[in-house]
């Protein structure tokens, strides 16, 4: 190629085109014509004041063309009355644009951080099973963000179902935090983490009942029951326990959590513990006067999936206690006895079988003596003891022995 087509090529550029170009330039020098001068910008039409002062309203909401805009940006820099003017304009027009909420949505930050791990896993995840305690926490952040600081002093009711009867303890807002704190220890307690009431110098005395323990919180610490101070170590609490279980992975779900009369693996204690948070941030929110949703469906049916695996239990205690009727059906371990089918209606709920006879009895459709119905909404309040098991509003049908005592053992998973 270098050797023919290519060569020639090179001698045709050098040797023709590009020579005479050059010589003609060089050889007519000066004389020669230049190209012709490119033409300016057309001058801007010309407007009087009468005209440009007629265009700022027009100006201010930016519907002017580019030529109009230039011509009264000059005149704004000449005329102190337009220049006043087009400022008054400018801030109405800043008073035309809807309001925006200052209350962002409660579930945004669930659904960013289920959006960004979809795309790219967290390198450390947090449990499945510790999911619903990161949601609610962080809810309940984002309500006390924002409020004001006497706020933080409104009285707040807490109520629950004792197993006999409604029981209730007054504190503020500030004392509710401190109360989850006090009971969110306990989960610290067994991932070996730091205590509050051991750092409060809380004897030991305050056992593990969430009772004991918050009351011996409220006591050492009363300056914290009216201040928000108590928002940042209730918040660094939480991380740190998501942060614990996330690196302990699965072999941290079975560790047992001690509740003081029960115990709760931490699966479940995360469960129990979210389910909480959400109650009570329930009751800050209507002392403040402020809305406040359901968990997530996906969350709300693990909360009460957990209720529902506590019943059979919970009615062995209280007939212990005399306070369920005597079981019916006894026979070998594991037998089938009569069942009570749970409803629970709504996002988050389904369908639950109840061994009635005793906690290891398998529960059988064929054995079905009752069935109860209730709104997720309902169901919940009922097991925080809200509502007190003889009024809860339920579709029943069947055994009413039967439904009384599944009922009364929903009121009586609440506690403090």
């Amino acid at each position: 190629m270098r050797d023919g087509t290519e060569d020639d090529a090179g001698d045709s550029v050098r040797d023709g085109t590009e020579d005479d170009a050059g010589d003609s330039v060089r050889d007519g020098g000066e004389d020669a014509p230049g190209p012709p001068e490119p033409p300016g910008p057309p001058e801007p039409p010309a407007y009087d004041h009468r005209v440009l002062k007629s265009l700022l309203g027009a100006w201010a909401l930016a519907a002017c063309s580019a030529e109009e805009t230039a011509a009264i940006e000059a005149h704004l820099t000449d005329c102190a009355t337009c220049a006043e003017e087009a400022l008054r304009l400018r801030d109405a027009v800043g008073l035309l644009h809807p309001e925006d909420s200052l209350d962002l949505d409660p579930m945004l930050r669930s659904r960013v951080l289920e959006g960004c791990l979809g795309r790219r896993p967290a390198r450390i995840p947090v449990p499945e099973w510790a999911a619903p305690y990161d949601a609610e926490t962080a809810r309940l952040d984002a309500l006390l963000r924002d409020m004001a600081e006497e706020e933080w002093r409104a009285p707040v009711l807490l109520r629950w179902f004792d197993g006999r009867e409604e029981a209730t303890r007054e504190t503020t807002v500030a004392g509710v935090i401190g109360h989850l704190r006090a009971v969110d220890g306990l989960v610290s307690a067994a991932l070996g983490l730091d205590d509050p009431l051991a750092e409060l110098a809380v004897q030991d005395s305050a056992g593990t009942s969430p009772l004991t323990r918050t009351e011996a919180y409220w006591r050492a610490a009363p300056a914290e029951l009216r201040s928000p101070a108590i928002r940042e170590p209730w918040r660094e609490q939480g991380h740190t326990l998501l942060r614990t279980v996330s690196f302990a992975g699965a072999a941290s779900a079975g560790i047992e959590v001690s509740y003081g009369d029960f115990a709760l693996p931490l699966r479940d204690a995360f469960l129990d513990r979210a389910f909480e948070c959400w109650v009570h941030a329930g009751d800050i929110a209507d002392a403040v006067d402020y809305p406040y949703e359901l968990p997530s469906g996906e969350h709300l049916n693990r909360m009460v999936d957990l209720a529902a695996r506590q019943l059979p239990v919970t009615i062995a205690g209280r007939r212990r206690a005399g306070l369920a009727a005597p079981p019916r059906r006894l026979g070998a371990a594991g037998a089938p006895g009569r069942t009570l089918h749970l409803e629970v209606e709504g996002s988050g709920g389904g369908h639950w079988y109840i061994p009635l006879d005793s906690p290891g009895a398998v529960p059988s459709r064929a054995e079905e003596v009752a069935h109860v119905a209730l709104d997720r909404m309902e169901f919940c309040q009922l097991a925080a003891g809200h509502v007190p098991p003889q009024d809860a509003a339920a579709g029943q049908d069947g055994d009413r022995e039967a439904i009384r005592d599944v009922l009364f053992a929903a009121a009586s998973l609440s506690r403090l």
